[in-house]
């Protein structure tokens, strides 16, 4: 049976609109950097990118939940599946005088490491919120797989 479900990424600790690349990129420092929830297949459509020095961002997402003899799985336009994997790409990037994004970085939000009880329990009541901060320990965007204790998912009714 499918059920309606919101899903509620709350981030602080935004890691500012500026910072050093990489030494093995072609430009010294990135500018302008904005971070969105990218859309399943599409890199290209972002949901409403926010300013790298934002006090915090928020993004509301649509979703099913199927239970399934495996677990409940999430679904919908947001939600990525690699490899039996269900995930949540927050995409980093640079915005250019036109407004084009320019992603060069992700962070994958493990929806497989939710606890089974807080998943149920947002499946049932209508919300699951995932709480993070988006600064990584060297003061750069976050990224890579963000499992907890990096995040932390809890249940809430819609």
């Amino acid at each position: 049976m499918m059920a309606r479900m919101h899903l509620r990424i709350d981030a602080v600790d935004l890691p500012g609109r500026t910072f050093p690349a990489p030494a093995d990129k072609p430009v010294a420092r990135y500018d302008d950097v904005h971070v969105a929830v990218q859309r399943r297949d599409r890199p290209a459509e972002l949901l409403e990118p926010q300013p790298g020095d934002a006090a915090s961002a928020s993004w509301t997402l649509e979703c099913t939940t199927e239970e399934t003899p495996d677990g409940i799985v999430v679904k919908g336009p947001y939600m990525q599946h690699r490899m039996g994997l269900r995930f949540v790409y927050l995409s980093w990037g640079t915005v250019d005088d036109a407004g084009l994004f320019t992603m060069f970085r992700r962070a994958k939000l493990m929806l497989d490491s939710v606890p089974e009880d807080v998943l149920a329990a947002a499946a049932r009541d209508g919300l699951l919120i995932g709480r993070l901060g988006l600064t990584d320990a060297n003061g750069g965007p976050l990224c890579a797989r963000v499992d907890p204790p990096h995040i932390t998912w809890t249940a809430a009714t819609r």
